[in-house]
């Protein structure tokens, strides 16, 4: 089954019509990076978006999948070594849930499926899905229950939810809806993240803000989250998002304001108060550099070696110049707790 859900004509004209934003200042936290991954092979824009593997039973094994929109998805470790490439193409963002990963794949208008061998922690490309849409853009992954959720966002301001039984890998993915936010063909969505305990899905469009789905009724109308107007830390682009996910629902969203080389943090539950703003900066010795215009990003509040609250993953445009060298950096999540005085 397939929907098709147009957004309320007052919230198209109100975002086709919305002036574009200047950066503006606001108070910041510096955070050190902690660790650098491998940079990526030759010049120019490569590196996108990470997404963390936790290996619950060896936490120090635990993997970063980072994507390079040129070339397929590279493999590190914790301490930033590359222990995998897989050449499938051009995939932009990544996420998993479990031991499934999924990329968004514009060189083969698919959604790229990867296993992670919870045994061997190595990561095997298992096959592609077809999206029926020229170039898939961003990606986020979700499952409630033994339902998995692909969603791949696009350009043109459209979501596409996708879902599969979890006992039923091999039988693919069925389109169960198409979303559309904000104006056809003049609003782009990349970054996207799902919060299954609060059953919402949050989606970034570039040039606007935050919006957030309802998981468990995918014909409700998009609602706003923040808005780059409201000066609360976003400008364009508003990039990649994920969630420091706590108990019982509780937590924080995370947003790349690209332009401004900052990062803005939200209560996970309505009505999201924005909670700090930081920035990524270089380590106390300097053979760290400091983030600049990230892209994707991932969040994972599971206990890791060196890292007891968890880590916060980003990419790094520059190395330390712009298009040179990109990698993602590792921050430890509690220095941000600490210093937005997050509960």
């Amino acid at each position: 089954m397939k929907r098709y859900i147009p957004l309320a004509a007052l919230l198209l004209s109100a975002c086709a019509t919305e002036p574009a934003q200047q950066i503006y200042a606001i108070d910041t936290a510096p955070i050190p990076a902690s660790i650098e991954t491998a940079p990526m092979t030759g010049t120019g824009d490569k590196a996108d978006d990470p997404a963390v593997w936790v290996n619950v039973a060896n936490p120090a094994d635990s993997l970063v999948l980072g994507t390079n929109k040129d070339e397929g998805l590279h493999v590190y470790n914790l301490a930033g070594e590359e222990l995998q490439f897989l050449d499938v193409g051009r995939v932009n963002n990544v996420d998993l849930r479990g031991d499934v990963a999924v990329a968004s794949n514009d060189e083969t208008n698919s959604i790229s499926w990867f296993a992670i061998d919870p045994v061997t922690a190595t990561v095997s490309h298992v096959g592609d899905t077809p999206t029926q849409k020229d170039e898939p853009y961003g990606i986020c992954a979700g499952q409630v229950g033994t339902t998995y959720y692909a969603m791949p966002t696009y350009k043109d301001g459209m979501a596409q939810v996708w879902s599969v039984q979890t006992d039923k890998m091999s039988e693919g993915p069925e389109l169960v809806a198409e979303i559309q936010v904000g104006q056809f063909g003049q609003l782009q969505l990349e970054g996207c993240v799902f919060d299954e305990a609060n059953g919402q899905v949050f989606l970034g469009e570039e040039e606007h803000g935050i919006w957030k789905l309802d998981l468990n009724d995918w014909s409700a109308a998009p609602v706003s989250v923040d808005t780059i107007a409201a000066q609360n830390g976003l400008v364009a682009d508003v990039e990649g998002m994920d969630i420091w996910a706590g108990a019982d629902g509780a937590g924080y969203l995370v947003a790349s304001s690209q332009a401004a080389d900052r990062f803005v943090v939200y209560d996970l539950k309505a009505p999201h108060a924005p909670r700090g703003v930081f920035t990524v900066t270089a380590n106390a010795d300097g053979s760290i550099d400091a983030v600049t215009h990230t892209d994707g990003l991932d969040v994972s509040s599971a206990a890791l070696p060196g890292f007891p609250k968890g880590i916060l993953v980003v990419q790094d445009d520059g190395n330390p110049a712009s298009g040179v060298d990109q990698n993602f950096k590792l921050v430890d999540w509690s220095l941000i707790e600490s210093a937005l005085g997050l509960d």
